[in-house]
């Protein structure tokens, strides 16, 4: 059993609903990377078709992925290697199934539910069965497209906070989920 995250820059939403590109933030490189390292996370999927955009990611992936780094930032290199530049969502499935040999249970994240929303509780005991390797799949801007939205095996109910304001930036969402399905203290 492995768990997969995909942080999807393409296709996202405005805030119209509006199929967009959005841009990479370099700190989700690594504020993404670290937490998906300590929660074991086999690979971390950036998913970006621009090519400008993507020269910006792969240079600073193969900055903290160089042998320098392995041995000066061993920590920063560790988490970046699990990083893998991709330029769609299909692309990711096949690199799964070529690695797994099927395709993997794919969870959406969004701030709304839908009719196949799942909660914490639920999703992390079937990660704990181990019978099935899952793909957790972010989106940026407004959220990922209710279409490919609607492809997905489930959609993980919203991080709620103490109120009702609810749009966190996709770094903070990757490492409240993460937590809450794969950690040790969890209850």
């Amino acid at each position: 059993m492995s768990i997969f995250i995909a942080v999807l820059h393409w296709p996202a939403m405005d805030r119209f609903g509006n199929r967009i590109i959005t841009s990479f933030t370099t700190l989700d490189l690594h504020d993404i990377a670290r937490p998906a390292k300590t929660y074991e996370v086999e690979t971390y999927y950036i998913v970006h078709p621009v090519d400008a955009q993507r020269e910006i990611i792969q240079r600073q992936i193969d900055y903290w992925t160089s042998e320098e780094n392995k041995e000066k930032q061993f920590t920063r290199y560790e988490s970046i290697s699990l990083v893998r530049l991709v330029y769609n969502y299909e692309e990711i499935i096949k690199d799964i199934i070529s690695k797994k040999g099927k395709k993997p249970k794919v969870v959406g994240t969004d701030a709304r539910t839908y009719d196949n929303t799942i909660t914490y509780n639920e999703l992390s005991s079937m990660i704990k069965a181990q019978n099935e390797d899952f793909l957790i799949v972010f989106g940026t801007g407004y959220g990922i497209p209710k279409s490919l939205m609607e492809t997905f095996d489930y959609i993980l109910e919203p991080v709620y906070g103490a109120g009702d304001w609810n749009h966190l930036s996709v770094r903070n969402a990757t490492a409240i989920i993460l937590d809450r399905l794969l950690s040790k203290n969890r209850c």
